[in-house]
This record gives structure tokens, sequence and C-alpha cells, in this order.
């Protein structure tokens, strides 16, 4: 059973400070369907909370893709999506956060608008359950703020990366059967991006092109 009074208000962070070491230039930066994955993740939250914000590494911040948003810098170094969802947590501690990665091309509307429908926010987090080992997907989930506060502690004692997955495994997260198995894809690498193209799109996903 819910408790009473008003849920806290719920806010929407993209997680884009990733280094892409294994795809070998920036994800946030690939199109698919016309739209980089940054700007069409932004997207998807657009209208289901009540703000969006990007969190980036301090070196990101005058990155012409991602300054065209309210960035949220990362205070720590090398310490993973840990560190984007501590720095949400530092930037409104009442709010709650859906936080999103930005390469997940499988994402759309539906299951983002079915994720808040579901959201209970007595509950740690609201997260699908990945079809792969049937473990909370963290990094498309809904955050409470006594959640991030916990994980922002665990942070800040550790001063090394801590593992959002392990942290709402532990927890009393509601979580939910995803709607397609490729709901929770995620592009890490070139062979992983070529073979969505081949399965999804039959053409070939390009990079966004530097600009002056």
């Amino acid at each position: 059973m819910q408790g009473v009074g008003k849920p806290p208000l719920l806010r929407g962070l993209v997680l884009a400070g990733g280094r892409s070491q294994r795809m070998g230039h920036d994800k946030a930066a690939i199109f698919i369907d016309d739209a980089t994955l940054l700007e069409r993740t932004v997207a998807l939250l657009d209208g289901c909370v009540a703000s969006v914000s990007v969190s980036v590494r301090a070196d990101q911040a005058d990155d012409q893709l991602r300054r065209q948003y309210p960035l949220l810098l990362d205070t720590g170094v090398d310490l993973g999506p840990a560190n984007g969802l501590r720095a949400a947590h530092l930037g409104d501690p009442a709010a709650a956060w859906l936080v999103l990665a930005c390469d997940m091309p499988g994402l759309d509307r539906q299951a983002i608008s079915a994720l808040v429908a579901a959201r209970d926010p007595v509950r740690a987090a609201t997260s699908w359950r990945s079809p792969v080992d049937g473990l909370p997907e963290p990094l498309c989930a809904i955050w409470e703020p006594a959640t991030l506060a916990r994980l922002a502690s665990l942070v800040a004692a550790a001063g090394r990366p801590v593992s959002p997955r392990a942290l709402l495994a532990e927890s009393d997260t509601l979580l939910l059967d995803a709607p397609w198995p490729a709901v929770l894809l995620n592009l890490n690498t070139p062979a992983e991006l070529d073979r969505y193209r081949k399965e999804k799109h039959g053409h070939q996903p390009q990079e966004k092109p530097d600009q002056a």
C-alpha cells in the first residue's frame, strides 16, 4: 500500500558522460532515426517528467551536442554511472529521478510511459527486469530519493565505482517485465551497432558531423 501524501517530484536524467572506449567514438553522437542517440533519449523524457538534465563529465561541458541541454557535471573521476546518479541527487535531493542511459535505441515513448505509470514511490525504485539475467536495469529506472541518497553515501564512502544494479537488486525495487526483448538493448561496440543496423534499420548510422 502506498503512503499518504504527494509523491516526490519526478525529474529526468540522461547519462551521457561515458568515454565510449569500446565503441571507439562518442556514442551520444551516433545517429539513429535521423537524430543522435542523445537527442533521441532527451526527447523520450520530454513531457513525462518535470525537467530533463544531462549528466556529463566536466570536460564535456562545452561539447556542442551536450551543451544545448541543462547539464549536471560529474563531481568525481572514473566512478561510472553512479557518478551521474549522485550528481542528480545532489542537484535535487528531494526529487525522484527517471534515469536513462543515452545508448538504448530500443526505448520508445511507450516504454517510458509504462515505467512512469507503474511507479510506486513507496518502493526503493521502479525498474525494468533485464531479460538476460532477471536483475534490475538501473539505467532505465525511476530512483526514489532515499535510494539515491544511499547510493550517494556509498559512493562517497567507497571513493570508487559502486554498482547501481547491485544496489537495486538488494533493495525493495519494483521490477517490471520488459515489454519486448530489445527494449533494454544498449550499444557498446561497433559490432553491436552494426548488428542493430542490420536487424532494425537497414542503413548505416552515422556520427554527428564535427562542427566548428
